[in-house]
């Protein structure tokens, strides 16, 4: 293991430990989610993988790879509050290791089958430094996977719905933002309801609950950094970062799971 300096923060950990703390209970659909979300890996790839959780949160990702037969990993993020509800659904699985760690800071060095990082990178102020340490973590012939917002079908949160987050959410004390997300909630809910489906991805979250929904609408006005990025970019941050034979998977038609080998 080896250390570096970090650059200071100026993300979200803190804003997203309260969406933790609030919405920490592992749910069923996350099983679904985390599928599709790592659906460009090669059946079996999960067996007897040790792996590392960039950007953990409350540790439901890490708890499906675990299920999905992986031997044991790190998971990392750094919200004491995130880290505490991650070590409490991961506590089944004694081989995960939960720690505070940033993204930028990673202390390890070709060791893990497996890096991954879901709906991390995309918040980050300098997404190319984690990833280079997402690669130098990773195993020669091991799997670098990111899942990141895609620009393409997402024009509406770009033009419209990004500049709000950026002007007023993101400036907001947490708990008001929170307060809020039940309103666009509640119009999301009726929507769906009323044919809102063009996409895959309304077609999914229409089977979530109100609260579950809610917790999505919420984790989209909390961040202070949101990067939607078109498939090009996305395969760029990849390359640039070393990984090889990259490939793009566009995931419920609005966002991209990246998956590249370590040479």
């Amino acid at each position: 293991m080896i250390t570096t300096a970090s650059p200071k923060h100026s993300g979200s950990s803190e804003r997203f430990g309260y969406e933790w703390d609030t919405y920490g209970e592992m749910l069923d659909n996350y099983q679904e989610q985390f599928r599709r979300w790592t659906v460009g890996l090669e059946e079996g790839k999960w067996k007897g993988a040790r792996f590392l959780d960039v950007g953990c949160g409350m540790g439901r990702n890490s708890y499906w790879a675990m299920r999905s037969g992986a031997s044991g990993g790190v998971a990392i993020d750094l919200d004491d509050r995130t880290l505490a509800h991650a070590r409490r659904n991961l506590q089944d699985f004694p081989s995960v290791s939960v720690e505070h760690m940033s993204a930028y800071n990673i202390a390890f060095s070709d060791e893990f089958d497996i890096v991954f990082s879901i709906g991390v990178i995309h918040h980050l102020e300098h997404p190319d430094l984690a990833l280079s340490k997402m690669f130098r973590a990773t195993k020669l012939g091991g799997i670098g996977l990111i899942w990141v917002y895609g620009r393409e079908n997402n024009g509406w949160v770009v033009y419209l719905l990004n500049p709000l987050r950026k002007v007023f959410f993101s400036r907001m004390p947490i708990g008001l933002v929170h307060f809020l997300s039940i309103f666009p909630t509640a119009t999301l809910w009726v929507a769906l309801r009323l044919g809102l489906n063009q996409i895959e991805y309304f077609r999914l979250i229409r089977r979530f609950s109100f609260a579950h929904l809610r917790s999505i609408v919420f984790d989209q006005m909390l961040p202070r950094i949101a990067n939607y990025w078109s498939r090009a970019e996305v395969e760029s941050l990849m390359l640039k970062a070393g990984f090889a034979n990259v490939t793009l998977i566009w995931v419920n038609e609005m966002s991209w799971t990246a998956i590249g080998l370590k040479p």
